[in-house]
C-alpha cells in the first residue's frame, strides 16, 4: 500500500494498528465535486439513457421477460470479476435441470441471484440500509465458498486487496481496520438516506465507491457493492424493474475500474471515477435496450411461427417459459403449464420440429432442450442464427 500518496491524497486518514500495519480510513460523504462540463454532459448522457430503458420497462405487459435474464446475465458477469468461470448457459442449466454442475461456481452464481432477489423483494419492507445489506451478504455465501467467512456479519479481522497470495505488508490497500467499522458503516448508511447533495446517479457512483474502500466483510465485497447500484437506482425510483447492471461494463473494463477506485484514494480523483461511472451507466443502459429490442422481436417471430401451426395453449405457454429460461426438461414444462408428462413431450417435440428449440444430452432419458438462439441473443452473441453448439453431459 502506497502509504506516502494515502497521507497526501486527503480523501480519508491513515491508522497504524497495534499490529504494526497501516490501515485507510476514508473520509465520510459526500467530497466536493467541481462540475465541469464534461461531467455535465455525461451526467446527461447517462441520465438520458437510463429513462430510456426506464420508459422501455414500463411499457412491457411482462417484465419479468426482460428481467430474468438481465438479473441472470449480471449475476455471471459479476461473479466473473471476482475470478468464477461460470457461464450464464451453466446457470440457466443448474436452474432449470436442476443438475448438479462439476462447476462449483456455478452455485456462487445461483447464489448471487438469490441475494439480488432477496433485496429487490425486501425493498418493498425496509430501506436500503446495513440491516439489508447483511441480508444480502448471508444469501451470497450461503453454503459456498467462502461460508467460513461469517456471512451476514461484518468483519471482525483485518482484510485486505491484492493478488490472491498477498500478504498484508504487500497489499495494494488495506481497508479501515475493525475498530474502525462501525463509525464508518454508520455514516455511509446516513448518506444512502441523504436526498440533497448530489443527483442520484452521482450519488450512487459514490455510494458505491465508498462501500469497496471500506469494505466491509471478509468476502464478496465486490458482489455486494455491484448490488447495490441496481437496488439503489430502484429505490430512488430510476428503475422501475431491474433491468440496469454494471458488471457487464465493469468487467470489460477491470483493470480500469479498479485504478480508478485506487486513484479516489490516493489522489482524490472522484472526478475520474464519477465520469468512469456514468459511462457505464450509459453504455449499458443501451445494450440492454439493444438486447430488449432483439428479445421482443425474436419472441415475436417465435409466436407467429406458432400461431401459423395454430398451436395450443400449452405450447405458448412453453413458449413464456423459455424467455425466462431457454433451458426446459419434459418435467419442468408439464410443472409450468399444468399438463401431463406426455402432453409436455407432446409440445416441446413440436418446439423441436419448428427449430425453437434443440435436445441437448442426446441421451434416451432425463433429455434437456435448448433455445440457443434465445440464449445467444441474450448473451450478447449475435453473428449467426446459432452462435455455438450446446452438449450437456448429465
Amino acid at each position: 500500500m502506497n502509504v506516502k500518496k494515502l497521507s497526501q491524497s486527503g480523501t480519508g486518514k491513515l491508522v497504524k494498528v497495534p499490529q504494526g500495519y497501516w490501515a485507510f480510513v476514508p473520509n465520510p460523504l459526500p467530497p466536493k465535486i467541481e462540475f465541469s462540463s464534461q461531467l455535465v454532459n455525461a451526467l446527461s448522457e447517462a441520465d438520458r439513457m437510463l429513462g430510456a430503458l426506464e420508459g422501455m420497462g414500463r411499457t412491457l405487459p411482462n417484465p419479468t421477460l426482460l428481467v430474468m435474464p438481465y438479473a441472470r446475465r449480471e449475476a455471471v458477469l459479476s461473479s466473473r470479476i471476482e475470478g468464477t468461470q461460470a457461464s450464464l448457459s451453466d446457470l440457466f442449466l443448474f436452474e432449470a435441470a436442476k443438475v448438479k454442475s462439476e462447476n462449483s461456481d456455478v452455485k456462487e452464481v445461483a447464489n448471487y441471484v438469490r441475494a439480488m432477489n432477496h433485496g429487490l423483494k425486501r425493498l418493498g419492507e425496509l430501506p436500503l440500509s446495513l440491516r439489508l445489506v447483511r441480508e444480502m451478504h448471508a444469501k451470497l455465501l450461503e453454503g459456498v465458498r467462502g461460508q467460513e467467512q461469517t456471512p451476514g456479519e461484518f468483519r471482525r479481522s483485518q482484510n485486505w486487496v491484492g493478488p490472491v497470495g498477498t500478504p498484508l505488508d504487500q497489499a495494494v490497500y488495506v481497508p479501515p481496520p475493525p475498530s474502525e467499522l462501525h463509525a464508518i458503516l454508520g455514516d455511509w448508511e446516513k448518506y444512502l438516506h441523504e436526498r440533497e447533495s448530489f443527483p442520484p446517479l452521482i450519488q450512487c457512483a459514490l455510494m458505491h465507491s465508498q462501500f469497496e474502500s471500506i469494505h466491509p466483510f471478509l468476502d464478496g465485497n465486490g458482489r455486494v457493492g455491484r448490488l447495490l447500484i441496481t437496488l439503489f437506482l430502484c429505490e430512488r425510483g430510476h428503475l422501475s424493474q431491474p433491468l440496469l447492471y454494471l458488471s457487464g461494463f465493469l468487467e470489460a473494463h477491470r483493470s480500469e475500474y479498479y485504478e480508478r477506485l485506487q486513484k479516489i484514494r490516493e489522489e482524490g480523483d472522484w472526478i475520474g471515477w464519477v465520469d468512469f461511472f456514468l459511462r457505464g451507466v450509459a453504455e449499458q443502459a443501451r445494450d440492454a435496450l439493444d438486447c430488449a429490442e432483439r428479445i421482443l422481436n425474436l419472441k415475436e417471430r417465435y409466436r407467429v411461427r406458432l400461431q401459423a401451426k395454430r398451436a395450443t395453449g400449452t405450447l405458448l405457454a412453453l413458449l413464456d417459459g423459455l424467455f425466462l429460461n431457454p433451458y426446459v426438461t419434459v418435467a419442468g414444462a408439464a410443472k409450468q403449464a399444468h399438463v401431463t408428462f406426455a402432453t409436455a413431450q407432446s409440445a416441446i417435440n413440436k418446439l423441436e420440429d419448428l427449430k425453437i428449440v434443440r435436445e441437448v444430452t442426446g441421451s434416451k432419458r432425463n433429455r434437456v432442450y435448448c433455445a440457443e438462439e434465445l440464449l445467444g441473443v441474450i448473451e450478447n452473441r449475435f453473428d449467426s442464427p446459432y452462435p455455438y453448439e450446446i452438449k450437456v453431459r448429465l
